[in-house]
């Protein structure tokens, strides 16, 4: 199997809980200091709810602690090398020139007792443009881009526009929508009113550009099995030659 990254899709509609929505966000962005391989870092936001969904997101993240890892009060760590930082720090630039509204964050941090750590301060960007870099390509770090959508056929046309296919995610309070838009997603794995969750019975993996076979539940099994067919016969042959 091949577990590749990914530029995940997370589609917040106008009827969601925006307090799930903005959770959903948080930990599909800013988990692990942004690098996950699933993380939804397009976040598309209805445009009836986009300026409350933005607010609260921007209250929350205000709120988070950066600091050392092994202290369990530490929200975000540190990325994993000085050159990570460096390249996140030049998505982050790029995003800007490229006409990005950076809302907060995105900032090189220096914390007391972790000399030589590579921290970043998660940032939000309001996108309008979804051919801006930070939009288009993984960056692997604390770095959410925020769009506006307007209908569910323009978002999940959106949505699939991306070489990648590894995850996605729905908040919605029409579960036959959350279904509908699930099944719409060219994506290997679908969360709807949740985010990263990944349980062992659930088979995790991507399609297109995110990778190739299944990790966790049978489907892993079945991926490095080879299935033989053996048929024994117990009566005579009736052959109509």
């Amino acid at each position: 199997t091949i577990e590749l990254g990914g530029k995940s899709p997370l589609i917040v509609f106008d009827d969601a809980s925006l307090d799930d929505a903005v959770s959903g966000a948080l930990l599909g962005n800013f988990y692990t200091q942004g690098e996950i391989c699933t993380n939804g870092t397009r976040v598309y936001v209805h445009e009836a709810v986009i300026e409350a969904f933005i607010d609260r997101v921007l209250t929350r993240t205000r709120g988070l602690t950066i600091g050392d890892p092994a202290d369990p009060d530490t929200d975000i760590g540190a990325l994993i090398s000085p050159a990570h930082r460096d390249h996140v720090l030049e998505y982050i630039r790029r995003g800007e020139a490229e006409g990005a509204q950076r809302l907060i964050g995105g900032e090189a941090v220096t914390v007391a007792g972790c000399p030589g750590g590579a921290f970043v301060s998660p940032a939000v960007f309001r996108v309008e443009n979804d051919d801006c870099v930070i939009a288009r390509e993984e960056i692997f770090g604390p770095v959410m881009t925020i769009l506006p959508f307007r209908d569910e056929a323009e978002v999940i046309r959106r949505a699939n526009d991306t070489p990648y296919g590894l995850a996605g995610g729905v908040f919605t309070r029409d579960l036959s929508r959350g279904h509908r838009v699930a099944a719409a997603l060219q994506a290997g794995v679908i969360w709807i009113n949740h985010y990263n969750l990944t349980p062992i019975e659930m088979p995790f993996g991507g399609m297109r550009q995110s990778g190739i076979g299944r990790e966790n539940s049978r489907r892993a099994l079945d991926h490095y099995t080879q299935l033989k067919s053996v048929f024994v016969a117990s009566t005579g042959v009736d052959a109509p030659y």
